[in-house]
């Protein structure tokens, strides 16, 4: 029985991913970049370490994506109307979502920069 609801969670884990991906423009967003990122990362040989920070700042980002999406859907379910509080509760999910991106960037620019300059 524990092995089917540990399945039934998976399920419903991947189907959350998969609404995410397919429903919301700034994921897909994400996930394109988090890809090209990845495929750089394998291009350059970054080193393990280095590896660590973009593999950190992809999933900080795509986490945030995620948790800001969900936060969004539970407000528009609970509230119709406009809500100072439900704007705010959207706006402050959003902007740990441009602080992950920002990190993201900053990590980015740290491992990358100097690889990227060298090939001119």
């Amino acid at each position: 029985m524990r092995h089917h609801k540990l399945i039934t969670s998976f399920i419903a884990a991947f189907q959350g991913i998969a609404f995410a991906v397919c429903r919301e423009r700034n994921m897909r967003f994400h996930l394109v970049a988090a890809v090209l990122v990845l495929a750089a990362s394998f291009y350059f040989r970054v080193e393990r370490w280095e590896l660590l920070f973009v593999l950190t700042a992809v999933f900080l980002v795509l986490i945030t994506e995620m948790i800001n999406t969900a936060l969004e859907k539970a407000v528009d379910l609970s509230t119709r109307k406009y809500n100072d509080l439900a704007h705010a509760a959207k706006n402050v999910a959003a902007g740990a979502v441009l602080f992950a991106a920002l990190f993201a960037l900053a990590v980015a620019w740290l491992v990358f920069a100097g690889r990227l300059i060298a090939l001119w």
